[in-house]
């Protein structure tokens, strides 16, 4: 009995080591998507665009210039990213945009956009306000509705 207390001892003193490497590896993390945010809120402006197309690409495969994806991690490069392709006054420019705005941003239609570099960071209608896209229904709730209908 008592090896096994010692075995549950062993593996607590571990759980609680990774607990505070994770904790203070977060807290460094943490720091530095601050200071990023604060560079990219200092970088910002605003211009008005003529968004011609917009996709999930992977990163290779987006049109961005080489050097932007040589810096990018070797993980990163795998997944996609929210592209778009945009008039920016007399040049088309592929820009990268946050994934919770990619939905709302219209396609065939002038936008003033907030951007920080080749980052959309925030888009406004020119003539009126821009469509809201309707919430995705989760697998329960679709569920429901389904059984509701049958039911009436």
């Amino acid at each position: 009995m008592s090896t096994f207390f010692k075995v549950l001892l062993i593996i607590l003193i571990i759980l609680v080591i990774a607990l505070v490497v994770l904790y203070f590896v977060g807290r460094r993390m943490q720091k530095k998507q601050m200071a990023q945010q604060e560079q990219m809120e200092a970088a910002k402006q605003t211009v008005s665009m003529l968004v011609i197309d917009k996709k999930r690409l992977p990163i290779k495969e987006s049109g961005l210039p080489q050097m932007v994806i040589d810096q990018t991690p070797k993980l990163m490069r795998r997944s996609k990213l929210p592209i778009v392709k945009a008039k920016v006054g007399p040049r088309i420019m592929t820009l990268v945009s946050d994934a919770a705005i990619f939905d709302t941003i219209p396609v065939k239609r002038e936008v003033k956009a907030v951007v920080s570099g080749i980052y959309i960071m925030e888009v406004r209608g020119v003539r009126g306000p821009l469509e809201t896209v309707p919430k995705k229904k989760s697998f329960w709730a679709r569920t429901k509705e389904k059984f509701s209908r049958k039911k009436s």
